[in-house]
C-alpha cells in the first residue's frame, strides 16, 4: 500500500464496513488512537495490520460481487 493512499484507503475501507474508528481497530486488533493516526496520514500500518486491512478489503469486494451484495 502506497503511503500516500493509506489515509485515503482505511477511510474508504471504513465506511464501505459501516465501521467507526473504534470498531475499525479492534477488527483489525489496533487501538482507535492507531487508526486515527492511520487516517490523519501520521502513522502507516505495520505489516501485520496492513495484511488484515488487505484481507478487509478483499471482504467486502467480495461481499459487492455476490447477488444482493451492498456496494459502497
Amino acid at each position: 500500500m502506497p503511503k500516500q493512499d493509506v489515509p485515503k484507503r482505511i477511510k474508504k475501507l471504513r465506511a464501505a464496513m459501516g465501521l467507526t474508528q473504534e470498531q475499525f481497530a479492534a477488527a483489525v486488533g489496533v487501538t482507535y488512537a492507531t487508526v486515527n493516526r492511520w487516517e490523519n496520514g501520521n502513522a502507516n500500518p505495520q505489516p501485520l495490520a496492513l495484511r488484515r486491512i488487505e484481507e478487509m478489503e478483499r471482504e467486502v469486494e467480495a461481499a459487492k460481487k455476490k447477488p444482493g451484495g451492498k456496494k459502497a
